[in-house]
């Protein structure tokens, strides 16, 4: 049974929030570039320094591109309600399971085509 949209759509807009707000945090926490955080200090930067920099860089970027993709797949549910098709399996028309759902509201395939996706 698929929950109900109205549910659906609070939890997502509070996930939306959610997103949102760890997005803005990534971007204050590092508002330059690489090479402006790098040369952040007049002396000479040691390879360790820079290596840590770039790697803590890396890893916000991944953060931030993996909040981007749930904060898009969050915003095509919410459009998805909208349009009332909330809840149907992209692939086959069917109905998502309540379950999956319940635990990935931007679901988009029924836990068999994303069964078959993840087998190739």
């Amino acid at each position: 049974m698929t929950p109900d949209p109205e549910q659906s759509r609070a939890r997502l807009e509070a996930e939306r929030g959610r997103v949102v707000a760890a997005l803005e945090h990534l971007r204050r926490q590092h508002p330059g570039s690489l090479d402006d955080e790098a040369d952040e200090s007049h002396m000479d930067n040691h390879m360790a320094e820079t290596a840590t920099v770039t790697l803590d860089r890396e890893i916000d970027y991944s953060l931030e591109e993996n909040e981007l993709r749930v904060l898009k797949a969050i915003d095509e549910a919410l459009a998805r309600i909208d349009a009332g098709t909330y809840g149907r399996c992209e692939r086959c028309g069917g109905e998502i399971e309540g379950e999956r759902l319940e635990a990935l509201p931007w679901a988009t395939l029924c836990i068999e085509d994303k069964r078959k996706d993840e087998r190739g």
